[in-house]
């Protein structure tokens, strides 16, 4: 199980694989940062990319 931070605030998620993570991370953005899921000018797929290599990076049991 890895634990990461909101890559905008210090809200942790946790998840098994970077999919799980993603899942329990959605939650909080829609809550918390609803303008960057709404934003239609944003790279989405850059920001899925560079947080895996972040999850992918991330030991088990320290928070990235």
């Amino acid at each position: 199980m890895k634990t990461l931070k909101c890559d905008l605030c210090e809200v942790t998620a946790q998840g098994k694989t970077f999919e799980e993570w993603m899942k329990n991370l959605h939650p909080h953005y829609m809550q918390a940062h609803p303008e960057v899921m709404s934003n239609p000018n944003g790279d989405m797929n850059k920001w899925i990319t560079e947080n895996k290599v972040r999850f992918d990076a991330t030991p088990e049991g320290e928070i990235n």
